[in-house]
């Protein structure tokens, strides 16, 4: 019985291919139909570019030995029990939502940018607003968009035109789409940081890719050694008041000694004594500051971050997109089900 049910399957599955070959002429209406559909799609789609950077972070270790391992072990098993060894509140599995905050894209509105066919120079806003392609299905969703958005208020943007408080419509836009286009990965185990950027143009796709490095980096950096050179800051004003002072006590003792080298009274030895006590006290001191400035130099130093480049960016030379070949075959393929199932609809009214 089973297998009089299954060669009744067969039979009908080359029954239903039968009926559908019979149909020559309308499935090849359709192929052709699926075939102008892909290439329009196709062409309208422009073809992007991705370029990579990858990044190994130095990480600041906590000592804490055995458990750090066992943290290791859970982190690969997809557990996180805390307890970072890191001691900073910037660590890499936050590096993506840092790179994808405002205030961070912000900063990319004006980077230079040089376009690789024509060689033009703008800036990364005015490339993306100019010289990028919209699909024509994606018109339809931004006019309905504009339809629910308020009209951006004139006026808002500060010296330099924008106001991070208060964006306007096309400037939250703007953010989207870079934000669209930049992508941070950290892998949990080895920490590696992915950084890439898709872009219309292949050379404007490696500057922001290698932009967004350098600036991740200073970033990272300035946290890193924001307490180191404050601490600088304080001991260089110490260090110039002690300084000051040193030098004020040792002409005040000169000026005595040199006017009272005669003088034998205990009194003038006193007073000689005292200026010289006080010029002993803030040499000192002038000492002390001027070897802990010494030492919070050095601790920027030591704070500072190393970030080892694995892979730079470079300019790709393949499309990261869809090819067209394979958009048009696809296409294709949807059409011949389309019309399959409609002309075996037909044939069964």
């Amino acid at each position: 019985m089973d297998n009089e049910a299954k060669n009744t399957r067969e039979i009908d599955l080359v029954a239903l291919a039968k009926k559908v070959l019979a149909e020559k002429r309308k499935m090849a209406v359709f192929v052709v139909a699926g075939a102008v559909l892909g290439v329009i799609v196709a062409l309208a789609r422009p073809k992007m570019f991705t370029a990579e950077v990858l990044l190994a972070p130095e990480m600041s270790s906590g000592g804490l030995g055995m458990a750090e391992n066992l943290m290791d072990m859970a982190s690969s098993f997809g557990f996180d029990i805390g307890g970072k060894s890191s001691v900073d509140a910037i660590y890499p599995e936050i590096y993506p939502t840092l790179m994808s905050s405002n205030e961070f894209i912000l900063q990319l509105f004006d980077i230079p940018v040089t376009l690789k066919e024509s060689n033009e120079t703008k800036s990364y806003r005015q490339h993306l607003q100019q010289d990028v392609k919209i699909p024509f299905w994606i018109y339809p969703v931004l006019w309905v968009k504009s339809l629910f958005k308020k009209k951006p208020e004139d006026g808002k943007g500060g010296a330099g035109g924008i106001d991070p408080f208060r964006l306007t419509m096309q400037e939250e836009d703007m953010i989207a789409a870079m934000r669209g286009a930049m992508s941070c990965v950290v892998d949990k185990k080895t920490s590696l940081i992915t950084i890439s950027v898709t872009d219309c143009d292949p050379q404007v796709a490696a500057i922001i890719a290698d932009t967004l490095q350098l600036r991740l980096q200073k970033y990272i950096t300035d946290y890193r050694t924001k307490k180191a050179r404050n601490d600088v800051a304080f001991y260089e004003k110490l260090y110039s008041e002690t300084k000051i002072a040193y030098q004020d006590a040792q002409r005040r003792y000169a000026s005595f000694a040199d006017s009272n080298a005669e003088m034998v009274l205990h009194s003038f030895i006193a007073k000689r004594e005292e200026l010289e006590n006080d010029m002993q006290m803030k040499g000192n001191l002038y000492t002390q500051m001027a070897t802990q400035l010494q030492s919070a130099k050095a601790k920027v130093q030591e704070r500072t971050p190393a970030f080892i480049v694995i892979q730079g960016a470079t300019v790709p030379n393949m499309a990261s997109s869809t090819s067209r070949t394979f958009i048009v075959i696809i296409f294709i393929m949807l059409s011949i089900a389309v019309g399959s199932v409609w002309v075996l609809f037909k044939s069964k009214r």
